[in-house]
């Protein structure tokens, strides 16, 4: 998603609360300002996004109430969108069909129906969506993918994972729009989406069968007492969870006053009646490559951060990281790998790196922004080298998606073999010829690939029988 780098990127910000001004607002213009500039803003509460154009220091950038005027006007090339996670779909799809490309905050948006929306809009248009899952590129997160690609722990057989919120971070999502299931679709897709990709991740697999539960327990109408906001609440002595807005001068400048043009305020009771998404969740998922996943979500918890573990036929691996906690703990995470058959334990420190979750939001942002920076689909590049170097008479390679195409191609370049000729393009069913081999291109085998019939099953089976024949004939 990189632009000529002669020229700045421009990017539209549509909306601009917390994490619209923050993250992709301030933090982008103070470091990537030499390659995006911010051409225009997008709220429907005009005095939101004024405050959030002084905070962002963005001078007399236009503010826009409606996605469309802005497409129109500020031709974007880049639309960044942090709207309530419910109407991502229509944010991106027009943005998509302004022939922009498109970042989005995690999820991607709320149901099914609307997911399709988009990847269809994506197939229409050629343009492409980005969604931040900043986590994966955490160091403990990506020495955890080494290790597992290493094969250090052989087949995995079963993960548990278990999140925990504590009752500072976790409540702040039944203060605000999250706390309603038409919203956010509840913290199974806004907060549990990052914990469920970085499974698939680690796991290099998909879900095939979930039993999932979910309760709420402590928030909501199970409180002892409520009102309507933490502000003027006459519980607030006796209220554990009472916030006072006023003495975070950011929240209260882009929430307060501006409460008065759209009635939303950012201290809403954690109590309130008509909260219908639970604090408390649980699932047993079923990995299409039979990996066994148990995984919890807790909202209300005395501390923050996460714990891991994958196990294996050949041992165990496993993490606590620490975010908040009432005691003290090193700069950096600390990964047990447990090796079978009385082979020991290797403790394996990861420290941690500048920047928010543990230096995960700068390298993402550095792989979107920067042009040079290194790109996360290279990441198994080094593996890929291996394999090939121990292949030395390869007949036929098969790649499966555009992000193997690249990688493959790249590790070719790199052992000074002779480039197909012409430059692939990716296609389904394309074949090139290599030196001493032939190259399929396939598209992935993926859910979204194959519940969108982009790839029905005889297609993929075409692939395999025509590198079979080939192999035959060599």
């Amino acid at each position: 998603m990189q632009d000529d780098a002669s020229r700045k990127r421009r990017l539209a910000l549509v909306g601009t609360g917390f994490r619209g001004t923050g993250m992709w607002g301030m933090n982008v213009v103070k470091g990537y300002g030499e390659h995006v500039e911010i051409a225009g803003l997008c709220d429907t509460n005009w005095l939101r996004a004024d405050r959030a154009r002084s905070l962002i220091g963005l001078g007399n950038t236009p503010i826009y109430a409606d996605i469309e005027t802005l497409l129109a006007e500020v031709r974007p090339d880049t639309v960044m969108v942090c709207t309530p996670d419910a109407n991502h779909d229509e944010m991106i799809v027009k943005a998509l069909e302004a022939g922009c490309d498109v970042i989005t905050e995690k999820p991607m948006t709320t149901t099914a129906e609307k997911v399709r929306r988009i990847l269809d809009a994506e197939t229409r248009t050629g343009r492409k969506v980005a969604v931040t899952f900043n986590y994966r590129f955490s160091p403990t997160a990506r020495r955890l993918k080494e290790l597992l690609l290493a094969g250090v722990i052989g087949d995995i057989t079963a993960m548990d994972f278990h999140w925990y919120l504590d009752t500072k971070h976790g409540a702040d999502y039944f203060r605000r729009w999250h706390a309603y299931e038409k919203n956010s679709g509840s913290l199974f897709v806004h907060k549990a989406t990052h914990h469920f990709d970085l499974i698939n991740w680690y796991l290099a697999s998909e879900p095939e069968e979930i039993f999932a539960h979910g309760s709420l327990r402590n928030y909501g109408a199970a409180g002892p007492f409520r009102g309507e906001r933490c502000r003027g609440c006459a519980h607030a002595k006796e209220c554990s969870y009472h916030f006072d807005i006023g003495k975070d001068a950011f929240l209260e400048a882009l929430y307060e006053d501006p409460s008065r043009e759209d009635g939303y305020v950012r201290d809403a009771c954690v109590y309130r009646t008509d909260i219908d998404i639970p604090d408390t969740m649980s699932a047993l998922i079923r990995y299409a490559n039979g990996a066994q996943v148990t995984y919890s979500l807790s909202t209300y918890m005395p501390i923050e951060g996460y714990s891991i573990a994958f196990n294996g036929k050949l041992g165990r691996i496993e993490i606590r990281q620490y975010e908040k906690q009432p005691w003290e703990t090193p700069s950096s995470d600390e990964i047990l790998l447990i090796r079978s058959f009385g082979r020991g334990v290797e403790r394996i420190i990861v420290p941690h790196e500048p920047g928010t979750h543990f230096g995960g939001d700068p390298k993402m942002q550095d792989m979107l922004f920067k042009p040079d920076a290194p790109d996360q689909k290279y990441y198994d590049q080094a593996y890929l080298e291996r394999e090939v170097a121990l292949l030395p008479k390869l007949k036929v390679v098969v790649v499966l998606g555009h992000v193997a195409m690249d990688v493959f191609l790249r590790v070719w370049r790199a052992r000074g073999e002779e480039m197909p000729r012409p430059k692939p393009v990716f296609r389904h069913g394309a074949r090139y010829d290599l030196v001493g081999g032939t190259l399929l291109i396939s598209y992935h085998p993926s859910q979204r690939n194959t519940s969108t019939k982009l790839l029905t099953e005889a297609m993929f089976d075409r692939i395999f029988q025509t590198a079979a024949r080939i192999v035959a004939d060599a």
